[in-house]
């Protein structure tokens, strides 16, 4: 073998050495809450989306990034663990929904104690998850971040997307009919 074919891997092996990736820090953008137009919720209007720049960057390390997102978690868990307790109260006033109660109407989030909330001997990473949002919770959250007209028409298109989202196929049992298969008609294969 002539020498230069040895230097030649050798250089070879050190350029993919060098080419390694290594994962030290990570950054995260925030971006404000806007209205979304762009998912469908399961139920109601307003859907969230974000803002088309990021208002702020941070950079974690790895470690601070999991302690960051444990936090995070953990805060996302009280609510909800909060969230249930509120509705099995109101379930209890209500005899399960069978009874009126102004009581049961007046209670909110502040009326449920951290005290009756026990996250901590709760394994977040088993437990989160994420949930989805009610109508009222997604209104307010773009609010709180600024929205101040909410466009109406989004749930309109939405309950039709949802509903378009039922309909699915056609009529066709055994063969299609080309002519009266809605299928065929829109370009697609027979569903």
């Amino acid at each position: 073998f002539p020498p230069h074919a040895a230097t030649s891997i050798l250089k070879r092996q050190k350029q993919l050495r060098r080419k390694n990736v290594r994962f030290d820090q990570v950054t995260v953008y925030y971006f404000a809450r806007r209205q979304g137009f762009t998912s469908v919720p399961s139920q109601g209007g307003s859907s969230l989306g974000m803002a088309q720049r990021h208002n702020s960057v941070r950079r974690y390390t790895l470690c601070e990034f999991a302690q960051e997102q444990e936090v995070n978690h953990r805060e996302i868990l009280r609510e909800h663990l909060k969230e249930e307790k509120l509705h099995a109260k109101k379930m209890k006033l209500t005899k399960n929904g069978t009874v009126e109660s102004e009581e049961a109407d007046g209670l909110t989030l502040e009326d449920v104690s951290d005290d009756d909330i026990d996250v901590e001997n709760v394994e977040v990473d088993d437990y989160f998850f994420l949930q989805p949002l009610p109508t009222k919770r997604r209104r307010a959250l773009l609010r709180a971040s600024g929205v101040h007209r909410i466009d109406a028409e989004e749930k309109q298109e939405l309950r039709a997307i949802r509903l378009s989202r039922e309909e699915c196929g056609c009529d066709c049992r055994l063969y299609c009919d080309p002519e009266a298969c809605a299928c065929s008609q829109a370009g697609i294969k027979c569903q």
